[in-house]
């Protein structure tokens, strides 16, 4: 028995997608995880489907959030300026995004937002600050403060992106000989001071450039640093 699903999200109703195209997607996603097969273990090209590559990006901003900055507790420790990734990769958070899901125009202490740009060409070019973590840096916050009804204020990105690539993903898997297509992720296995990284993972097979058959219950292992500066975008 397998399962899968689709969903749209957006901040105005008229940017939703259609319940039956949702529905439908999600039923043909189900439909081929069907009578999945497991692998061998081996190293192998890993291409992340969009909607959970989000979780490595989300990693990269969790790392260069102020507050593990401040108390020592990122793998990528104080890496203002240095280089993470490879070159030309851009990440970006941008909170006057309009329409954007978590566009703001002040955050939780009422300072301005705006366009940060955490990552350029590969190097890290600032930190996701709020007041408290900015001082103790000895940096300027850069309108970032979240918070909830009974909590003070701590750093959190808001609409974040990695910036495309220059090569479709149709053609990323035509050059791969063999690997592993992931469309799903489960666990929580991202260890956010060391790097070490260790998720559940299913998905498709690549091979000779093309998806093939069906895998699950296999676990995709590295480090995050590694894998941060192999990533290439699509």
């Amino acid at each position: 028995m397998e399962r899968d699903y689709d969903y749209s999200v957006s901040a105005h109703l008229g940017d939703l997608e259609p319940a039956d195209k949702i529905g439908r997607s999600a039923g043909e996603r189900a439909v081929k995880r069907l009578n999945p097969s497991k692998i061998e273990t081996g190293r192998m090209a890993v291409v992340y489907d969009p909607r959970v590559a989000t979780g490595l990006v989300g990693s990269l901003a969790g790392a260069l959030n102020g507050a593990a900055i401040a108390r020592g507790s990122s793998f990528l420790g104080k890496s203002m300026g240095r280089r993470v990734m490879g070159e030309g990769i851009r990440i970006v958070d941008d909170a006057t995004i309009v329409r954007g899901l978590r566009s703001r125009p002040f955050d939780a202490e009422g300072m301005a937002t705006g366009r940060l740009v955490l990552v350029e060409d590969g190097v890290v070019q600032g930190y996701v600050l709020d007041l408290a973590t900015a001082r103790e840096l000895g940096l300027e916050t850069t309108g970032h403060a979240s918070r909830g009804a009974g909590s003070a204020p701590s750093p959190s990105s808001s609409n974040l992106r990695l910036e495309p690539g220059t090569i479709a993903p149709q053609e990323m898997i035509a050059g791969i000989e063999r690997g592993f297509y992931v469309n799903s992720l489960f666990g929580h296995g991202t260890n956010m001071v060391t790097g070490d990284y260790s998720v559940g993972a299913a998905g498709f097979m690549i091979e000779n450039g093309e998806l093939t058959y069906a895998v699950s219950e296999i676990t995709i292992a590295g480090n995050l640093k590694d894998m941060l500066a192999r990533l290439v975008p699509a």
